[in-house]
Order: structure tokens, then C-alpha cells, then sequence
């Protein structure tokens, strides 16, 4: 016992956890409130409530936290509860056979020779979460105001996919070909919802925990972005995200609550199914996950709604007059409450009740089976539907609703709330003759008994009166959920012409591409119907990529509009907000901002409207920080430009190591969906965007993604060829500056040095010194994408590996080098695998340089001095190939690095000294 006059624990805010010394004192003081409520009002009430606290905190420094949290009971009481509208019998058994066909797919799964596991105990515990929904609340596409977007929990797929068989859209071939993608083709399906496995039927892919509840708060954002933009009226629309308890540890399950708040999201719900349970245990063993979890939304802004207690408690809470009950309740721990589901009713008597005489005495006439019997709130569809509903007529903020369930609910007491349940993929002979009695389900013991793996499904057929009404309540919500459509407003892409300002290049000004690609955009955005499906998402770093001159123009979104005036008020490129604005200007965040730019990317399909985001960044924190949602964007076949700004190793001199981008090509090109470049010139980026808005918008649009690295080091950007080689540009490289024999001899020894990006300009300082000084001749290549030519040449090869009949493909790399004399040299601002990509494809000798390493602050001409990638490298790496050749004189390639001073790195002179754009 903690004396009184010692400073106690307050555990998840609430103050009964704190031992009550004198409960006759504490009875007198809430009366007192009570009192003053009766006589004075409410207000008055909460005046001196918030005052006491106050003062407590300041003066008295009782160290009173604020209370976020409230007893773990209920938040709707039960005389609150909304009248259910459905048929309760037919709904029961709806449930019943969800429950069979969803666990049975999983069982045969793990039949002799498949074994490729599954999840049977996650949907177990939420199949009344999904139910109230799919039968009274989430509205298909074709509900007069457009369809609800639901974020279905991964481990709970199979639930999903028991249902589509019930509604016939599912066949038992293909719940056999459940995990078994390719070799049960056509029938097989994917084991968590991936929309490019199944783009007919899955909306969004969930099962990387932490990506959900981000992707639902900004595609709640952007339907509130295009209702106040006026580009389509999404207010009827609502964001639903399933989400387990043990799920909310991840950062960025909690980390943009606020965002949601902020924004006063009412159009969006999540509910989280509370089992107590993660993969390994319990979430939350010592403490409480669902009082922490209210905590964290309250504090946040959210709307909370608890539903802990199903219905057969309220009898028993509403004989609790002295609060012994919910006391009890408040200070058993969660590892407690998981035991006693694992247990019987003998067990829960003893254990849970006989912890206080007052709370025994009230179940001393109940048997062990009716103290066995009460359930968990998230088991309880009544409780559900009132939860619902009152989380879809909130106004003005999110709603989060925190179901308690049991996980495996229902599977047997080998599966419900122990702590392996997540990994148990299969019942025994035993669990699932139980388990069908349970259910009612018309299957024999011989069935079974015949062979527990193949068990069979269950549908009664659809004069059944249990198929007739769910798909009765379908079709009045408008259509099946999931189901992802792909049918679109075309967009209106521009004509050539907005493309020939950034052709003719720069005249003698130095402009960084970066730049150059933001001309490009403004210029494209002078088209009338094209600018509004145009979505820039910037994290805060708008000036640093020149887009700050976008703020007075098409201004920043803010759903609340700009109610303050800015200090810069008085200057052109003002900091501008408006409730329609266009830009998405996430703040210092890049995780949303890809949250933000599937939401937009996306809006083809879920919203029936083709939307253009174009995400700029520090090319360092874009795959290597946020890798996980570009895989999801590609999960989700998210449409796009991505922009890699102050891209490459050595250009953003001055930031040091973590700001230095050396691998973004590499690990942007293991996403197939990704389209990759790494432009040197302002007319190669215009081709480049010009194919990526016809490859991805065009008629026979492709779900992939452009990521273009654009650079912050000014050059001078030279006017387009009139013979440029756009082919050659948009398939991976083409000639920028063929060598000249001009002052040297017709038969000067060769070389080709391929280059990408900022490295063009030391490839041609390379090409004048192998000249000057050797009089050798080199043809510069501008490689606008390794990764192009990599995947082209893997498609020829594959062809003359699996289908020799179709006769001999030559990769265009191969095209463009064969015959092409000399070694082949090639050369980036990245690390040597992103050229090494082509290695094996080269003809003839090959080799490359790279910014292999950390990176660190110096000069720019510095740092390439030390990687060994300037000009001066370049040339002596050529000359080492043609030695070891024997086309030169064996002493030329050292004697060129005491000319050039190869190991000095203040002797390095190649690329623009500045730092700014």
C-alpha cells in the first residue's frame, strides 16, 4: 500500500490504478461535482475542473498528467446503442460460414505437397468487425456518391476471400490456389492483399504493418484534397483502415495521427482489432495496449470510440454501484486477460471475479458456462453497429475504434489466445469436427475423417436465403468491397510544343537540371486541361529545388486555408496557402509524402480520375528512407513522376555523409515497377517526360513510375541536336559528342566512355585531355539509364533462353557498341554497380569508375579527385585499358597520372565549385 502522502504511479492516465486511501473522502468530492453540475451547469463545472488541474500542475506540483484515457469499459453505454437493422439470425450464420470457409482455405493449403502455410487465427477474431460493415456500412463504387475505401488487416485475406466465394466471385479452384500464385494458375491468389496479384480485386496492399495506417490518413487527405480542389466531389466517400493492436508499435502506425487531426479527417475510421496478441505474445503483457492506444488518440485529436464488453456484461456493469467492477477491469493487466480466454469459466470465477468478494459475489448464481460465455465488445455485432455509426456521423475530426476481440475466437481451445495462435496454420482431426459443431456446418465425420487436408468448403448455393441477403445488402451499398476498377477520365496530355522551351537549352546561363526540369514543368502546366490533374508533393524543400516560385501562383494546399498573414507577404514568391491549393507540401517528412503520392498516383482507380503527382526530394532520402512505400506504390500500381533532386555523390558538397546519394539508381532499379534516368541535359529530360506522361497516361497506359535523378550543380545546358537520337534517349543512351580526328592522325587509337548524368561534363573534359595530350580519340555516350539497358538485355537474353524459335534478339547496348572501336569506359556519380548493371552485355574490354564509399563535405572538384571520377580519371583509366591492350606505350597511363597529379585531391579542377542551384 502507498501511504498518502507518497506520489503513486498513474498507469495509462488512469487515476484508479492509484490505491484509494479513503474512498468515503473521494465519494464526498465526486458528489460535490455532481452537485455543482445539478446547480450550476456544466460549463461551470469544467471551468474549476480545469483550473484545479491547473493549479495542481503549477503550484502545487502534484504532477498530474493530462487524462487521455478513461475506464476500460465501453464508450457508448448500453442504453445509448442504436437499433440494429439487419436480419440477426441470417447475419449469425453469414459469420458462421465465413468462419468455416476462411479457416478451411488455410488448412488445405498445408495439404501433403503444398505446405505453404497461412493465417487462420487473425480473421477468426475480426470476422464481426468486417461483417457489420460489409452487410450496413462500406458502400462499392457504385453507390451514388462513389465507393468507400477499405484497408483491409493482410493476415485476415483469407476472411476476404471466404466471402468473395460466397458471393460467387470466387470459385473452390481458386480458394485451392490460395499461396499458390503460379503453379495453380488461373486459380492461384496471392496470400495477402496485393493488388497486382489481383488487380480485379484488391484496392490497396496492407501486409507491411506500418504502411496501412499511413496510406489510409493521406488517401483520406487527397479525397478531401480533390473534393476542395473542385477536380471531383469525394465528400460522401469514407477511408476505413483495419489495423491490429501488436501493428500500432510500428513508427508509422502512430506517427501521423496528428496529420489526420490536423486536418480534421472525418471522413476517416480506424478500427483496431484489440486481440491483445502480436505475433509472438501478448502486445501489452504488463499494461494496457487498448488504454494506451486511446491515450495516444485523444491526445492526438481522434475521435475514440472502446468497445471492450459485449452485451452479456451490461447486467453485470449495471449492478456495479460501488465500481468494483470497473475497478477490476481497469487493473487487470492484458497478459491476465489473454490467460483467461485460454482457460475455462472455472478459471475466470477464480481468477478474475474472486479478486474482490463484491465482484464474486455478483456471479455467485451464474454457472461456469454463463461466466464462459461473456465475450469480448469486438465479438458483439450490436456493439459494432453502434460503433459505426457513430464513428461515420462525427464531424469535424478522425475516429478511431478499439475493438476488444479474442484472437483464434471461436477455433478451439488449442488456437483462442494462446500465445502460438499467429503461427498455427492447421487444426487436427479433432479441432475441426469441434469446430464444424460449433458452426453448424453439414459435413459428416467420414468427410472429414477421409482426410482432414482437404476438409471441403461450404456454400449453400445462391437460392440459399443466407447468399440471397448478402448479396442483397451489396447491392444496396452499390457493389461488392474489395473490388478495384481501372476505367478513367482520360487525361489531356500537353502537345510537343510545351516541351521546345527547355530544347533550346540555356544560351550561356548555368542551370542546374533540377532547374531545368522545374522550367519543363512550368511550361506543361500552361496547359489548360493538363495543369489540374498536376499534384507537386514537396517535403519541405521547395526552395532548395526552386519550386518556391509555385507558392503565389497555384499555391500550397491547406484544408483550412491560410488564416494568418505570412511574414513574406510583401514579396512575389509569398508563402501561400488556400484551402484549393494544388501543391501537397507535406512538411519535413518524406514517408508522407510517399503516402501522398500513392493516394495521387492511384486516383486513376480508386477515384475514376487520372492524377499526375510529381514528388521532388533529396534523392538521399527517397528509396534508401522510404523503399518499403515506393514497393507498395508499385504493389498498388501507383502512376507517377518521381524526382531524385541534389542527386549524385559529389554535387551537394557541404551536407557530409548522409546527404550524399551514391546508390539511388541501384536501389530504385530493383523495383520492377520503376522506369529509372539519370539525364545529364535539360532536352533529355523533356524526351523522358514526354514518354513517362504517354507510357503512363497515354491509351495503352502502363502501372509503372518514373524516377529521374536531377542535379543542384549548374551547367550550361546546350541546345538539342537537330539529328538527337530521342530513341536512344528514352531507351538508355545515346552519342552526345562523337571524338574528332581533327590535328591527329586517321589512325589514333579508339575509345567509347559512356557517362550519366552530371559525369557528361568530366566525360568530354576526358575526351579534350586524351586528345590534347595522347592524341587519342574518344566518342562520348550520354547514358540516360543503366538500368533500361540492363533490363532490355535481360529480355533478349530470356528469349534465347526460353524460346530459341523466336529467333535472336540483340540488346540495344549491344546495338549501339558493336563495331564501336576501342575499350569501353563508363562513368557515374554513383558507386560502380550502378554502371557494372551492363558489365556482362559490353562488347569488348570494359571497365568503370564510381563514387564507391561515404560521402563527406569538401568542394566538389575535390571529392572528385578522391573517388577518382573527374576528368583526369577518367583519362587514365582509358589509357590503362589501351596499354594493357598494347595499343599504347605501357609508361603513357602513369605517365598521365604524375601529369595530371591523380593523387593530390586539391589538384582536381572538373565541375562547378559553388553549391547552389
Amino acid at each position: 500500500m502507498i501511504p498518502r502522502e507518497e506520489l503513486g504511479p498513474v498507469l495509462n492516465g488512469l487515476p484508479t490504478t492509484l490505491p484509494d486511501t479513503d474512498p468515503e473522502e473521494t465519494r464526498e468530492w465526486l458528489e460535490s461535482l455532481d452537485a455543482m453540475v445539478g446547480a450550476e451547469g456544466e460549463n461551470r463545472a469544467r471551468t474549476v475542473l480545469l483550473k484545479m488541474l491547473e493549479h495542481a500542475r503549477s503550484r502545487s506540483k502534484l504532477e498530474v498528467p493530462a487524462l487521455t484515457s478513461t475506464d476500460y469499459i465501453n464508450t457508448i453505454a448500453a442504453a445509448d446503442e442504436a437499433p440494429f437493422p439487419g436480419d440477426e439470425k441470417l447475419e449469425q450464420q453469414i459469420r458462421r460460414l465465413l468462419r468455416w470457409n476462411a479457416a478451411i482455405t488455410v488448412q488445405r493449403a498445408q495439404r501433403p505437397g503444398i505446405g505453404v502455410g497461412g493465417h487462420i487465427s487473425t480473421y477468426a477474431s475480426a470476422v464481426t468487425l468486417y461483417e457489420v460493415g460489409m452487410n450496413h456500412f462500406w458502400r462499392g463504387q457504385d453507390a451514388p456518391g462513389g465507393g468507400d475505401q477499405v484497408f483491409f488487416q493482410g493476415h485476415a485475406a483469407p476472411g476476404m476471400y471466404a466471402r468473395a466465394f460466397l458471393e460467387g466471385r470466387l470459385s473452390e479452384a481458386d480458394l485451392d490456389g490460395f499461396r499458390q500464385e503460379k503453379s495453380a494458375a488461373p486459380h492461384g491468389m496471392p496470400s495477402y492483399p496485393h493488388p497486382r496479384m489481383m488487380p480485379e480485386f484488391w484496392q490497396f496492399p496492407t501486409v507491411s504493418m506500418g504502411l496501412g495506417p499511413m496510406d489510409a490518413i493521406y488517401q483520406a487527405s487527397f479525397d478531401k484534397y480533390l473534393t476542395n480542389r473542385g477536380v471531383k466531389d469525394c465528400s460522401d466517400q469514407h477511408v476505413w483502415a483495419f489495423l491490429g493492436d501488436g501493428e500500432m508499435d510500428e513508427p508509422e502506425s502512430r506517427g501521423f495521427l496528428q496529420v489526420a487531426a490536423n486536418e480534421e479527417l472525418d471522413n476517416l475510421t480506424f478500427v483496431i482489432n484489440c486481440n491483445l496478441q502480436r505475433l509472438d505474445g501478448p502486445v501489452r503483457g504488463n499494461g494496457k495496449i487498448v488504454q494506451e492506444l486511446e491515450s495516444t488518440f485523444r491526445g492526438a485529436g481522434w475521435n475514440v470510440i472502446k468497445v471492450i464488453w459485449g452485451s452479456g456484461w451490461d447486467p453485470l456493469l449495471d449492478a456495479d454501484h460501488d465500481g468494483a467492477l470497473v475497478d477490476l477491469m481497469n487493473n487487470t493487466r492484458d497478459g491476465d486477460y489473454q490467460t483467461f480466454k485460454a482457460n475455462d469459466g472455472s478459471y475466470v470465477r477464480r481468477e478474475f471475479f474472486g479478486r474482490d468478494p463484491r465482484t464474486l459475489a455478483m456471479v455467485e448464481h451464474w454457472t461456469d458456462d454463463q461466466i464462459w460465455a461473456l465475450r469480448r465488445g469486438g465479438h458483439d455485432y450490436r456493439k459494432m453497429y453502434t460503433a459505426y455509426k457513430a464513428a461515420t456521423e462525427t464531424k469535424g475530426a478522425p475516429t478511431v475504434v478499439l475493438a476488444c476481440t479474442i484472437k483464434g475466437y471461436d477455433l478451439g481451445s488449442h488456437f483462442a489466445g494462446r500465445n502460438a495462435t499467429h503461427q498455427m496454420k492447421k487444426m487436427t482431426l479433432d479441432d475441426l469436427k469441434s469446430f464444424r459443431d460449433r458452426l453448424d456446418i453439414p459435413i459428416s465425420d467420414a468427410v472429414l475423417e477421409a482426410d482432414p487436408y482437404r476438409a471441403p468448403y461450404f456454400n449453400p448455393g445462391p437460392e440459399d436465403d443466407r447468399i440471397k441477403y448478402l448479396l442483397e445488402r451489396r447491392r444496396a451499398l452499390g457493389g461488392f468491397v474489395p473490388e478495384r476498377r481501372t476505367a478513367h477520365k482520360a487525361l489531356a496530355l500537353p502537345d510537343a510544343s510545351h516541351y521546345d522551351g527547355v530544347k533550346r537549352g540555356s544560351g550561356k546561363q548555368q542551370v542546374a537540371t533540377t532547374m531545368a526540369f522545374v522550367r519543363l514543368l512550368k511550361d506543361l502546366m500552361r496547359d489548360k486541361d493538363f495543369a489540374p490533374r498536376v499534384v507537386p508533393i514537396i517535403p519541405d524543400e521547395a526552395r532548395t529545388f526552386g519550386m518556391d516560385s509555385f507558392f503565389p501562383t497555384i499555391k500550397i494546399y491547406n484544408p483550412h486555408g491560410q488564416n494568418y498573414t505570412p511574414v513574406d507577404h510583401e514579396l512575389m514568391l509569398s508563402y501561400r496557402e488556400a484551402r484549393n491549393g494544388q501543391i501537397l507540401h507535406t512538411g519535413i517528412n518524406e514517408a508522407g509524402s510517399t503516402a501522398a503520392f500513392i493516394a495521387a498516383g492511384t486516383a486513376y482507380s480508386t477515384q475514376g480520375i487520372a492524377m499526375v503527382p510529381i514528388y521532388i526530394f533529396y534523392s538521399m532520402f527517397g528509396f534508401q528512407r522510404t523503399g518499403d512505400s515506393f514497393w507498395a506504390a508499385a504493389d498498388q500500381m501507383a502512376r507517377g513522376f518521381i524526382l531524385g533532386g541534389t542527386a549524385g555523390r559529389t554535387t551537394l558538397t557541404g551536407e557530409g555523409t548522409q546527404h550524399m546519394d551514391g546508390q539511388s539508381p541501384l536501389l530504385a532499379s530493383t523495383n520492377p515497377a520503376v522506369v529509372s534516368y539519370d539525364p545529364a541535359y535539360a532536352y533529355e529530360i523533356a524526351h523522358i517526360v514526354e514518354s513517362g506522361l504517354h507510357r503512363m497516361y497515354g491509351p495503352d497506359d502502363e502501372d509503372v513510375m518514373f524516377y529521374l535523378t536531377v542535379y543542384n550543380e549548374p551547367m550550361v545546358q546546350p541546345k538539342e541536336p537537330e539529328d538527337v537520337d530521342v530513341e536512344g534517349i528514352v531507351k538508355g543512351m545515346h552519342l552526345v559528342h562523337p571524338g574528332s580526328f581533327e590535328g591527329v592522325n586517321a589512325d589514333a587509337r579508339r575509345a567509347q566512355i559512356l557517362a550519366s548524368g552530371v559525369a557528361v561534363p568530366w566525360a568530354l573534359e576526358a575526351q579534350d585531355l586524351l586528345k590534347a595530350d595522347f592524341g587519342i580519340v574518344a566518342d562520348i555516350w550520354s547514358v540516360t539509364s543503366w538500368t533500361e539497358l540492363r533490363r532490355d538485355a535481360m529480355d533478349a537474353d530470356e528469349q534465347a533462353f526460353l524460346h530459341p524459335e523466336q529467333g535472336a534478339c540483340t540488346p540495344y547496348l549491344v546495338q549501339r557498341l558493336d563495331g564501336a572501336p576501342g575499350p569501353v569506359v563508363a562513368v557515374s556519380d554513383y558507386m560502380r554497380q550502378v554502371p557494372d548493371q551492363i558489365a556482362q552485355w559490353v562488347p569488348g574490354d570494359y571497365a568503370s569508375l564510381g563514387a564507391d564509399g561515404f560521402g563527406f563535405s569538401d568542394t566538389r572538384s575535390a571529392a572528385r579527385r578522391f573517388f577518382h571520377i573527374d576528368g583526369p580519371s577518367i583519362a587514365v583509366r582509358v589509357l590503362q585499358m589501351l596499354a594493357a591492350r598494347g595499343e599504347v606505350p605501357a609508361e603513357w597511363p602513369a605517365q598521365a597520372a604524375r601529369k595530371y597529379d591523380l593523387l593530390n585531391v586539391n589538384a582536381g579542377t572538373s565541375g562547378n565549385a559553388g553549391g547552389d542551384a
